[in-house]
């Protein structure tokens, strides 16, 4: 296999599932017969940008969405970061590439109903992975924080006395978000069986395998489409959906902007602002139902 070591490092290093794998790969062998058909060489480690542009028109050309070309050229972007890492070549082609510009898709959150129904109505099993998943799943959706920052959390971020927790997010940002009651049951049923791991490596860490090594980005995302696939009919159900939800339902709640703002950790407003289509689309519903002046014809 002509990508043998890449995939290694992304099943081995990166811990992406072998579905994931094997998508980067047939981009790669995509890119790699196209190569070898217009420009008549197979190695692709030492392609110039031009040849990738070429690519990128065919692709274009070919009626591909703009969405699946920047997946491909994000596949081929990670290969050549991998030949960087392994020292292979000494620079990235596609270093100033911009993506092509694609329409934003509207992420549908998890409905207030689906979310309880996952937390109060489906079976967690009695065992240390069983009570870490319950406990991710209250600590995302309860906080709102992004999955790489879960990933990152450590015992020490955890303050019992205050009842909060310290997020370290993008650009180093530190924020403080409040823990909630059932939250911390959660984290005490957690913890009582963190501590009967056989061993433990990543001490330090929150969120643990049950090798007692530190949890990855997919495991988390395995664990939200798994449990939530038991209680809703949406498309995408990931970490990313649940933060989505954190901030839907707030904002349907009545919250302020600027509060979600600061509990999301976003440096700016209009990054909040993709949340509040949801919450617009429950203020047309209460408006259609209360306001006197709405017409009932």
């Amino acid at each position: 296999m002509a990508f043998h070591y890449f995939s290694e490092y992304l099943e081995l290093e990166k811990h992406y599932s072998k579905h994931t794998v094997t998508a980067y790969i047939n981009d790669l062998e995509s890119f790699q017969s196209f190569c070898m058909s217009k420009h008549d060489f197979e190695k692709i480690d030492d392609v110039s940008y031009t040849q990738i542009r070429d690519w990128i028109i065919y692709l274009v050309e070919s009626t591909i969405s703009n969405r699946t070309i920047n997946r491909k050229i994000s596949s081929l972007n990670s290969y050549f970061k991998f030949l960087l890492k392994t020292k292979s070549i000494d620079v990235n082609p596609l270093a100033k590439h911009k993506a092509l510009k694609t329409d934003k898709k509207i992420q549908v959150p998890f409905s207030q109903l689906e979310v309880e129904t996952v937390l109060n109505d489906i079976y967690f099993e009695d065992t240390f992975e069983g009570v870490r998943n319950k406990f991710m799943i209250e600590l995302l959706y309860a906080t709102g924080i992004r999955r790489t920052e879960l990933v990152h959390l450590q015992l020490s971020d955890i303050s019992l006395s205050s009842k909060t927790l310290k997020v370290l997010g993008k650009r180093n940002k530190e924020r403080i978000l409040p823990l909630t009651s059932s939250l911390i049951k959660c984290l005490n049923a957690y913890i009582k069986e963190r501590k009967k791991l056989s061993v433990c490596h990543d001490k330090q860490v929150l969120f643990l395998t049950k090798k007692g090594v530190k949890i990855y980005e997919t495991l988390v995302y395995r664990v939200i489409n798994d449990y939530f696939s038991k209680a809703s009919t949406k498309v995408k159900k990931s970490p990313h959906i649940l933060r989505h939800s954190f901030a839907t339902h707030l904002l349907n709640q009545g919250a302020d902007l600027n509060a979600v703002k600061e509990l999301l950790g976003h440096t700016s407003l209009a990054s909040t602002q993709v949340y509040t289509h949801n919450s617009i689309a429950e203020l047309k519903k209460v408006y259609a139902q209360s306001h006197p002046r709405n017409s009932k014809t």
